[in-house]
Order: C-alpha cells, then sequence, then structure tokens
C-alpha cells in the first residue's frame, strides 16, 4: 500500500515537472489541489533525492511540555536513595529532595507520579519500619492529654456529590478520639473543628501534627504563625511538628484514620452534611465506650479515662475565637527535623545552617515567641541558638 502511495506521489510529480496544470493533475488523479501543493512542496525542499515522496511522522518536532530525560532521571535516582535508606519515598518526599538538591525546573507532585508509574515505581517497601539507629524525640504522652495527636483526613464525598474533610484526634494516654467533619480546610472552618474537638476531649498540653500548610500556615511568611499555631498558643497548648516526609511519626492517629475509613467511611451510608454530622458523633461514642485497646489492659477509652480521675481543661466559652486570631505574645512551638549532609535546617521554607554535629541526627527546633528566639537541641541539649523576630 505504501509503495503504491509513493509512486502515485512521483507521478504526479512528473506530470508538473511537464508543466501540466496542479488542478488538472488533481482532479484526473482524484485529489484536491492542497495534496499536490503538498507533495510539489516536498519534492522541492528535498534534501535526499528518493527520500521526498515517503510519509514523515505527524507527531510535533518540539514538546514544551514534556519532562526532560534529565528530570525523569533524578526522580528515578532519588526516588531509589529513599527508599534504600527506608524513608518514605512518595511523590512529596521526592519533590522535597528535588528541592534540596537545585533541580529545575522542579516537577509537580502530578508529574513525580506519573513518572513513577511510567517507570514501575509504584511498589512500596515490604515489612515493618525498621529504625536506623538515630534517637527519635518521640511524644510519650502518658497522662491524659499530655499529648494529642491530630490529622485531617480526605477530600472524602458524600452521595450529591459533597466533598468534606474530616479532622480526626487522639489522646495518647487514653486511645479517646474526637472527629469533626469540614466542607472547608480555611480559616474559621479549622479553628470551629479544633474547638469543638477540645469541647469534647479538653484541650492537651502538646498538639502534634504534620506539616500540611493548614496547621503552620505559609512557607511565604514562615514566621507569620499561622491560623493552628495561633489557636495553640492563645490557649496554652504546645504545637509539635512532626519530621517531613514522615507520617509514621504521627503514627496513632493514622492507625486511627485506617479504622475511621474502614469502620465508618466505608459503612455508614451519609446522604447530606446532617447526617455527616450526626453519625461522625455517633462513631466516636461508640469508639470512646466501646473499642478495647490491648495497651489499656482490655479497657476502653472512657473507662480508662475514668479510672485515671485526671483533671482536664475545657475551653471557657462554647463558642470558638472569631478567624483571623491575633498574634501570640508568648508560648512556644516546635518543630522536629531530620538533618542531612548539608547541615541546613528548614523552618517551613527558611533555612539555618547549623554546626557540623548535626548531620545526619533528629534536632528539635524549638521557637520562643516572647523571647524571638530559635534553639535547636539534640537529646535534649541545645547546640544552637538564633534571633527569630516574629515581625
Amino acid at each position: 500500500m505504501k509503495k503504491k502511495q509513493e509512486k502515485e506521489r512521483m507521478i504526479a510529480i512528473e506530470r508538473y515537472l511537464k508543466k501540466e496544470e496542479p488542478g488538472t493533475i488533481a482532479k484526473s488523479m482524484g485529489h484536491s489541489r492542497q495534496w499536490v501543493y503538498k507533495w510539489i512542496r516536498r519534492y522541492e525542499g528535498r534534501d535526499d533525492e528518493q527520500d521526498w515522496c515517503v510519509d514523515r511522522s505527524s507527531s510535533p518536532q518540539s514538546r514544551p511540555g514534556e519532562t526532560t530525560g534529565d528530570i525523569v532521571e533524578a526522580v528515578k535516582l532519588v526516588r531509589l536513595s529513599l527508599y534504600n535508606k527506608g524513608v518514605f519515598c512518595g511523590a512529596q518526599a521526592i519533590a522535597w529532595e528535588l528541592e534540596e538538591l537545585g533541580v529545575r525546573p522542579l516537577p509537580s507532585i502530578r508529574t513525580i507520579n506519573r513518572i513513577l508509574s511510567r517507570e514501575e515505581l509504584t511498589h512500596r517497601r515490604t515489612g515493618r519500619y525498621q529504625p536506623k539507629g538515630k534517637i527519635y524525640p518521640k511524644l510519650v504522652g502518658e497522662r491524659v492529654n499530655e499529648v494529642h495527636q491530630m490529622d485531617y483526613v480526605g477530600p472524602c464525598y458524600l452521595k450529591g456529590p459533597t466533598r468534606f474533610y474530616s479532622l480526626n484526634c487522639v489522646d495518647l494516654a487514653t486511645g479517646r478520639c474526637a472527629v469533626h467533619p469540614v466542607l472547608n480546610k480555611a480559616g474559621q472552618s479549622t479553628v470551629d473543628a479544633i474547638w469543638s474537638i477540645w469541647l469534647r476531649l479538653g484541650i492537651p498540653e502538646n498538639q502534634q501534627v504534620d506539616n500540611e500548610a493548614v496547621f503552620y500556615g505559609s512557607r511565604r511568611y514562615p514566621r507569620g504563625m499561622g491560623t493552628v499555631i495561633r489557636l495553640c498558643l492563645l490557649s496554652g497548648v504546645e504545637p509539635w511538628f512532626i519530621p517531613m516526609a514522615e507520617p509514621w511519626r504521627n503514627g496513632v492517629v493514622e492507625k486511627f484514620n485506617d479504622h475511621f475509613r474502614s469502620r465508618f467511611l466505608d459503612r455508614i451510608p451519609m446522604n447530606a452534611e446532617e447526617d455527616l454530622l450526626r453519625e461522625s458523633l455517633t462513631f466516636e461514642q461508640k469508639h470512646n465506650s466501646r473499642y478495647r485497646y490491648t495497651k489499656l489492659q482490655g479497657r476502653t477509652p472512657q473507662s480508662a479515662l475514668e479510672q485515671s480521675r485526671c483533671k482536664i481543661r475545657f475551653p471557657e466559652s462554647p463558642n470558638a475565637p472569631a478567624y483571623p486570631l491575633p498574634k501570640p505574645r508568648s508560648g512556644r512551638y516546635h518543630l522536629v527535623r531530620f538533618i542531612r549532609s548539608d547541615c541546613l535546617l528548614d523552618i517551613f521554607g527558611e533555612r539555618f545552617l547549623l554546626p557540623p554535629e548535626t548531620a545526619y541526627e533528629y534536632v528539635v527546633s524549638t521557637v520562643h515567641v516572647e523571647r524571638q528566639k530559635l534553639t535547636v537541641g539534640i537529646n535534649g541539649v541545645t547546640v544552637d541558638e538564633f534571633d527569630y523576630q516574629m515581625g
């Protein structure tokens, strides 16, 4: 078929070279004038006597949006490096590592996921996570409300469809949970959700969260103290941020989230926001009064609370404070970070150079609001201090 087409094109050009009109050639051969002119241009612009009549690829010669081979190789190498270290190696962790390495242009999370899928690099580490011998500054939470772990689940969807998120919180000492659904995570919605949780669980001493922007604010204004930091400090709570790309450090609430998905989201039919609010509270109450934990010697979270006889501090008002919240004048918040070979500490996008002995160690960086200082410690020993003007 291709040979026949090529011969037909050669005949058309032969007739053209004999001064025959393109329109006549087209009509007699059953083609359009554009077809004749196309092969005339191809013939006159030929570089090779034989190849001008051969079909060429119709795909564009340049692809501005295509990911370059260098970026693909960088993603593969970083993913392999993270995997071999036994740490979290998903698209977000790879993006952070590429940013640290100065790779430009920095690929999006979606692009990294596509590369991982195409290169068949989506398999997970088998077996349980094995610690690498580094001492991690873990918050234990032995007393009631000493430590709460908090995390957002979502987006989730009701029939309709209605998109929502669920702010889930667990008290480490008793296993008591609180879940609060919201339609969005910004501003007043998050303040209302945390306040509602504190009204039921009580106010914690320490609130541990991951590095989602809704919890800390903005990388553009790293010292601005986001809504959650402000709410905590104004309420006498110390926020703790786990290391980036290490979600297992918030393991208690992460495990609860799996329980929440399997026992609630996948089982309870809900069609409207009213159903969601009602059923979320019902699930919370059933968990706290019926679910039995091995770590509590078979007791329920509610019975563990009752036997502790601890005094709980609750919010003074049933109404959450109004957004935007004022900047606190005192208090402190903490970021746990793993320091790599460059000895750079990342505080919500702002970087500080640390002493060489911090390389490959977990450090606790603490912002002292009243003193406007940033201290960095390893195993309870301060290794560096910086002025930290809050503005």
